[in-house]
């Protein structure tokens, strides 16, 4: 056989075989499925309920005084606790909200906890009926309340494996409620001799609107699609105000409140849940 004809049958069967493997990739791309490409589905915002419990381990008090009245020159002294504590750690928050955006929610929040006040201090004078040379050391203790009314904004960012980490701020006002506060009034002897029991007085206590701002910042974590949980820190601080009036100095010309505050400040470790619709 010619090399020549040998070389041309070759290369007709190639192109056979090539012809026949185009037909086949052209039945196969005629019936492989339709492919089409949706655009990213936008995240739609939403309305979700929201609960939380608060645990405050760190608490400021600030500087609370209270004034004393000397009804023979119609004067005022300003005297500090020596000693203040605020206790009752534990908080309660209620609130409902909406997911803007992926990245920015806002939240109506209701707050509220209670406390115990108790402070000391000390004067170089005697208590009442005492005699010369002795000093007078008061305890002072009172309950309160706290109702936070509070606007919050945060940012939330990536979620990865379910969790997303958000930052936050707030401000409102807190409704702080203080009851009765009871006074004793113990001798302390000196240079002279103390005689009878320690005496207590009341006073009565105060309430008013104060404004109120918190910072935030924590992780939330997907349970399901709508459940939430979560877990932060919050910082927040109440402003200044009365704790309570003057007793039976009123009687004998002294106006005006008693005993002051400094402000609250509560470092908070919170936890709760967020229900979407």
């Amino acid at each position: 056989m010619d090399w020549r004809n040998g070389f041309c049958g070759a290369a007709f069967g190639a192109g056979l075989l090539l012809s026949g493997a185009a037909l086949a990739a052209d039945e196969d791309l005629l019936n492989a499925p339709e492919i089409t490409i949706e655009k990213e589905a936008a995240s739609s915002g939403g309305i979700y309920l929201r609960g939380d419990i608060g645990y405050a381990p760190w608490r400021g008090e600030g500087d609370p005084y209270y004034r004393t009245f000397d009804a023979g020159t119609l004067s005022y002294d300003s005297v500090p606790f020596d000693n203040a504590r605020f206790d009752k750690p534990f908080s309660g928050s209620l609130g409902v909200g909406y997911q803007f955006t992926d990245t920015f929610r806002a939240d109506l929040t209701a707050d509220y906890f209670e406390g115990r006040f108790s402070g000391s201090s000390a004067s170089a004078s005697p208590c009442a009926g005492q005699g010369a040379g002795t000093s007078c050391a008061f305890s002072t203790a009172a309950d309160y309340s706290a109702l936070g009314l509070m606007v919050n904004a945060y940012m939330d960012f990536g979620t990865l494996a379910g969790f997303t980490p958000y930052v936050g701020g707030g401000i409102g006002a807190t409704r702080l409620n203080w009851d009765t506060a009871v006074e004793s009034a113990t001798c302390v002897a000196g240079g002279g001799a103390c005689a009878g029991s320690p005496t207590a007085a009341s006073y009565e206590g105060r309430d008013s609107w104060r404004f109120t701002y918190a910072l935030m910042a924590g992780v939330s974590y997907d349970l399901s699609d709508q459940l939430k949980l979560d877990v932060g820190y919050r910082y927040s601080h109440i402003a200044d105000g009365e704790m309570f009036g003057f007793g039976a100095e009123a009687l004998v010309g002294a106006t005006g409140d008693k005993g002051f505050d400094d402000g609250l400040s509560r470092h908070e470790i919170r936890a709760g849940l967020r229900f979407s619709f």
